[in-house]
């Protein structure tokens, strides 16, 4: 491939590795994780997903080995970063994500010859490891020479400051779905890890009935640990009962919903429209620009219904390596493969769909 045989001429950037297993016999500098989190930070590119937390959280809760690299210059200090879990099953194969369970990831540099020596160390693990692909889940388009997918889209929604401002804005349609919640005596509430029972309820029977493998307890509890300053459960409740339920996660100037569910036999109340007005209205309190609603399949429900709030898409890009004669990769529930076995599981008891459901999930990307 191309990619291989480029080089980075006549400059000193080095990539490193902040995993417990140094590439190629590099020391582990005490500084590597706060030097990594300051670029992150600054960089204009970056997601909350490039923080070098989130390797402790993949490590510890799912158990997935993982490879942080990221590239240094001597007169600049870090320029790019690029995290990386290995996912490897029986039943799925062996692959690099960048990164599972999250929207975003892959590689954060402006600077293409830094993306390409990341890319090019990527490739080198891959080999080692076995690997049958990369996948780099990136926000931008890039003139790699890589196959790329534009199968989803992300939905953000622009805040106008005082939720009032946003309430004039929506159609007398979804302000009537609102204020049907809202005379349903339903009560709407913010909370950390005391929430976590009450939306694992939910999420695990809503992912049931979609036919989906939900990850376990113990990872959603490791990302409120981990993160708790940033992150918070925003719960729709009838009396003791949760009906809609939603993690959410702040970074600069966003706040993002990536895990959300209802109850189905619950939406004629309009729970879930409480539940997302409740947080967008938290989102305008505390004073963030604008709200990711998540990605979507363009003209699909969950498409459908984030447009409704006004959310724009905003093209991804999601781009491979692939090890010598491979495919991209399908893992997806439109794919006509896996139609039957998302029917069987529809159909499985919500206690072993839960029992087993977290060591299938740990594996999908």
């Amino acid at each position: 491939m191309a990619l291989e045989k480029l080089a980075i001429a006549e400059r000193k950037v080095k990539i490193r590795s902040i995993e417990d297993r140094p590439i190629e016999g590099r020391s582990i500098e005490g500084r590597d994780q706060e030097r990594w989190d300051e670029y992150v930070q600054a960089s204009p590119i970056s997601s909350i997903y490039h923080l070098s937390a989130w390797k402790k959280v993949l490590e510890s809760s799912l158990g997935h080995p993982v490879y942080y690299l990221y590239a240094e210059e001597e007169d600049k200090g870090v320029v790019g970063v690029l995290p990386m879990a290995h996912l490897k099953s029986w039943l799925f194969g062996s692959r690099l994500i960048s990164l599972p369970c999250f929207n975003y990831g892959g590689i954060c540099a402006q600077d293409p010859e830094v993306q390409m020596a990341l890319i090019r160390q990527g490739m080198e693990i891959a080999r080692k490891i076995g690997a049958q692909h990369i996948e780099l889940r990136q926000m931008e388009s890039y003139p790699w020479k890589l196959p790329v997918k534009r199968h989803r889209v992300a939905m953000v929604l622009d805040l106008p400051g005082p939720w009032s401002k946003l309430w004039q804005g929506f159609s007398a349609k979804l302000r009537n779905q609102i204020r049907k919640g809202e005379q349903q005596g339903f009560e709407f509430r913010q909370g950390g890890e005391e929430e976590l029972d009450a939306f694992y309820e939910v999420f695990a029977r809503n992912m049931r009935d979609l036919g989906t493998p939900v990850q376990g307890k113990k990872f959603f509890k490791a990302v409120l640990a981990t993160f708790p300053d940033r992150s918070g459960i925003c719960t729709v409740y009838k009396g003791a009962k949760p009906l809609a339920s939603g993690l959410v996660l702040g970074f600069k100037d966003t706040l993002e919903i990536p895990w959300a569910s209802s109850l189905r036999e619950y939406n004629s109340s309009c729970a879930n429209m409480l539940l997302y007005w409740g947080v967008l209205r938290y989102a305008c309190d505390t004073g963030y620009a604008s709200f990711d609603f998540g990605r979507s399949a363009p003209g699909s429900g969950t498409y459908r219904f984030k447009v409704q709030w006004g959310a724009k898409p905003r093209p991804l890009y999601w781009y491979y390596w692939l090890r010598e004669g491979g495919d991209l990769p399908a893992l997806h529930p439109e794919n006509p493969k896996y139609r039957l076995a998302i029917q069987l599981w529809k159909r499985m008891p919500l206690p072993l769909s839960r029992a087993i459901g977290p060591l299938l999930a740990r594996s999908m990307p």
